[in-house]
């Protein structure tokens, strides 16, 4: 009779200690399954930010106002702003939730028995020991992540990364591959990646550099002839898709001893300005010959063109 009240009494301590853990397991993993919607959802935010061209350091418009003037809505940038919306997203999604799990089952292994300090300290010095060792990695992977957010580029743009120029042919969180004009594929960490020039956002610009003898009236005809050249190549049917605006005589850019340097200048869409000068320079000779002036000194695009 005792053996049996002492069962009975001990029973609902029993029932409510086997309740008790699975119960908080319950509620811990409840909690974190809530955290997790709320993180994904300001994610997706961000994402739709993206998307919309309204995240990163501003929208498109801002940052490349001729551009949006100009292409207005291209499905091009809208694939684009698409692409970095979802590769942001995973990222960030993947990221908040492995991070959420992690303490979640932190929470958990005490319940089992298991004490978390010695795995918190082991983390913990794993975590310095890792971050001191890969402090380039965690540079390269944050770098890859703006750019992304940020729009710097994209695969088929071509640009200048300093390092190396070409095609980007894949843009991950670590490195990007670019295609030189050699056929070189490089490689480029992010990290390393200091500035960007990129040669197929919003427009392009062909710019030339005319060098003839000095005088007044050589200089006053090749302003006229240029400016004339420039016009019947934006008519030309081939090329006329290809230029923006009407091209404009910037002048005489320099003077030596020898030579004024007159500058033409002609908007083009991305990527296309070579083609324009390429027309522009065969325009330029041909029409010097039949005016009857001297062949240009130089025919070159500048160095570093004026904005």
């Amino acid at each position: 009779m005792n053996d049996v009240t002492t069962w009975a009494a001990g029973m609902p301590a029993a029932v409510a200690m086997l309740l008790d853990i699975p119960l908080k397991i319950l509620l811990i993993l409840i909690g974190a399954f809530a955290v997790r919607v709320i993180v994904h959802r300001i994610v997706d935010r961000i994402a739709e930010g993206i998307a919309q061209g309204t995240a990163g350091l501003g929208r498109l418009d801002e940052k490349l106002p001729t551009a949006t003037a100009i292409l207005g809505t291209s499905p091009l940038l809208s694939a684009r702003r698409q692409q970095r919306a979802r590769t942001t997203g995973s990222i960030l999604n993947s990221a908040a939730t492995a991070v959420i799990g992690i303490v979640a089952l932190l929470t958990v292994l005490p319940l089992f028995g298991v004490p978390n300090a010695p795995l918190l300290t082991s983390a913990s010095i794993l975590g310095v020991a890792l971050g001191i060792g890969a402090q380039t990695l965690v540079k390269d992977i944050l770098a890859g992540l703006f750019m992304i957010m940020e729009d710097q580029y994209g695969v088929g743009d071509l640009v200048d990364l300093g390092h190396a120029q070409g095609t980007v042919e894949g843009v991950g969180l670590r490195v990007t591959r670019l295609r030189d004009a050699d056929g070189s594929l490089w490689y480029v960490r992010n990290g390393e990646i200091i500035r960007v020039g990129n040669h197929s956002q919003g427009w392009a610009r062909a710019v030339l550099d005319v060098a003839v003898p000095p005088g007044e009236e050589i200089v006053r005809r090749t302003q006229a002839v240029l400016l004339d050249v420039a016009r019947a190549v934006a008519a030309d049917p081939v090329l006329t898709r290809d230029i923006i605006g009407e091209p404009q005589v910037w002048g005489v850019e320099g003077v030596a001893v020898d030579k004024v340097v007159i500058r033409l200048a002609v908007r083009t869409e991305p990527l296309r300005q070579w083609d324009v000068a390429r027309a522009l320079r065969a325009r330029i000779l041909e029409r010097f010959e039949e005016e009857g002036l001297p062949t240009p000194v130089g025919l070159e695009r500048p160095v570093a063109p004026a904005n």
